[in-house]
């Protein structure tokens, strides 16, 4: 069964059965239900109803919640600022890589002994194939590279300059540890992100926060469509 992990603007789905489960590493909030007619899992990472920023929430406990419920896929969705100029917006990115900017966060299940996993490849390639397959149609790029910061602020003017400098083309705060957490558990995990905004100091632009929301309803319509089309192809 294929979980889904929402984040803003994205927080539930058809909705059968929905409560707290409890794990080693925490409780978290999971609902059961479908999506065109096809179960899935899904848990709003932000909390049910959102109050967890970024730096605080339990990324352990979902995944582990995940895994306990024995789901065979994960797909995260994720709202994203721009740090390449050429994105759309909105727009959608699927990406194949991670920077990971955060710190202080509990990275690993393995507290008490020495675990390395590899994450060459954070982002599971059959996962990625269906999705960038599915998001054909819409203003998609099927590559890139997602910088993940502490948050909750937004990023700086200087910031935005260093991730492009580093790399990345995309800028969001909830990649990580969520990626890794799912590989320590075996669970194939991509993504798909909805660029919401331009990153702080493109093309001289101030963020607008109503330009942002608008863009936030236009794009998560093309994620339900995207998973509808997921779902439809497994």
């Amino acid at each position: 069964m294929l979980a889904i992990i929402g984040g803003t603007g994205f927080s539930s789905l058809a909705v059968t059965d929905g409560g707290m489960e409890t794990t080693a590493f925490g409780d978290v909030y999971m609902e059961t239900g479908e999506l065109h007619e096809t179960p899935v899992v899904f848990v709003p990472r932000h909390g049910n109803p959102p109050r967890y920023p970024p730096h605080k929430i339990n990324y352990r406990a979902i995944i582990q919640a995940l895994f306990d419920a024995g789901v065979d896929g994960i797909i995260a969705v994720n709202t994203v600022g721009s740090v390449d100029e050429t994105l759309s917006v909105p727009g959608l990115v699927i990406p194949d890589q991670i920077i990971d900017y955060t710190w202080g966060r509990q990275q690993t299940f393995h507290d008490d002994q020495i675990v390395h996993v590899d994450l060459t490849h954070p982002y599971d390639p059959v996962l990625r194939t269906l999705l960038c397959d599915a998001a054909a149609g819409y203003p998609t790029r099927t590559d890139g590279v997602y910088g993940c910061t502490q948050g909750p602020r937004l990023e700086t003017a200087a910031e935005i300059r260093r991730l492009r400098k580093d790399g990345c083309h995309i800028v969001g705060m909830t990649a990580m540890p969520e990626a890794g957490l799912a590989r320590e558990r075996g669970i194939p995990y991509a993504a798909i992100c909805v660029v919401i905004n331009a990153g702080a100091g493109i093309k001289n632009r101030i963020i607008d926060m109503d330009e942002t929301r608008r863009s936030l309803d236009t794009g998560m319509g093309w994620v339900r469509d995207v998973l509808i089309r997921v779902v439809q192809s497994t």
